[in-house]
């Protein structure tokens, strides 16, 4: 059977969501996320939900558990069980954050990496053996971080992020993710113009973008929650996304405070109605 495709909107899908989905109306959602952790052992009512759903759209995955810029061995046998999932639900996209989340334990939460050279061989290593596992080329996520990871003898990162992030994805040969919201939360905590970051990264390995809400603790202080309704210069970012990568498939992120589904298709009808125009530009 081919892998379903995936391409124009899609809306991670949250328990939630379960019984709300099946009757929502055809094309307004082009596809679901999953983080496969949250649903790789689930069986019984749920499990079957989650199967008629894989068998009604397209499905890619986000992943929270890899830890791809931990100092630990990498976890072979949790990839492998990815790659179970993966193949057991015909799902193609696996995308992972640029972050650590585990050392001795888990952390229960997405640290960032020193932005080094010795870093990013140390990643792309990881990230060629979990592609090799898994069979398919995965993306990585710019994350939203707080504080940049120094140390005594390095004072200052090495390396400013857009590099960092650049030379990841050429040495390890895997796409991005581009999440256009944490752009703009990094771009007011670290004060760098956005725009120029986005326009930095190479489109050639665009393939999937998301976008969500965020939370301002301060003028200088923004949480990446994923919580709130995207807002206006978040949308205007992902126009300049699209201008410099083109129109690539792009998830509405919603975790917390779940509005009622109506108001979350209005929000995907939102994304919709920006790659149209960019279409509808590129066409005059």
């Amino acid at each position: 059977m081919p892998l379903p495709k995936v391409q124009g909107v899609g809306l991670g899908l949250r328990r939630e969501l379960l019984d709300q989905l099946p009757s929502s109306p055809n094309g307004r959602i082009d596809f679901l996320e999953v983080a496969p952790e949250n649903w790789m052992a689930m069986g019984g009512r749920l499990g079957a939900k989650f199967r008629a759903l894989t068998e009604r759209y397209p499905f890619s995955t986000h992943g929270l558990s890899l830890s791809i810029g931990s100092p630990a061995p990498l976890d072979v046998d949790f990839v492998t069980r990815i790659k179970q999932f993966l193949d057991e639900h015909n799902i193609e996209l696996y995308s992972e954050h640029l972050s650590a989340c585990s050392d001795d334990g888990h952390l229960y939460d997405l640290m960032p990496v020193p932005f080094t050279e010795s870093g990013v061989r140390w990643i792309a290593e990881r990230v060629r053996q979990v592609q090799d596992i898994l069979a398919r080329r995965i993306a990585l996520e710019n994350v939203s971080y707080y504080a940049p990871v120094t140390t005594p003898d390095m004072p200052v990162p090495e390396l400013d992020e857009a590099t960092f992030i650049r030379a990841v994805l050429e040495e390890a040969d895997c796409n991005l993710l581009l999440d256009v919201n944490n752009a703009y939360v990094n771009s007011i905590n670290h004060r760098y113009d956005p725009e120029a970051f986005i326009r930095s990264m190479p489109a050639e390995r665009i393939h999937y973008m998301h976008i969500a809400g965020h939370y301002r603790e301060a003028e200088d202080l923004l949480v990446d929650t994923h919580g709130a309704n995207v807002i206006d210069p978040v949308w205007q970012l992902l126009d300049v996304a699209y201008d410099h990568a083109g129109i690539c498939p792009t998830l509405l992120e919603r975790d917390f405070n779940l509005p009622p589904l109506p108001e979350l298709l209005s929000e995907v009808d939102t994304v919709r109605a920006h790659q149209n125009e960019v279409a509808h530009v590129g066409t005059r």
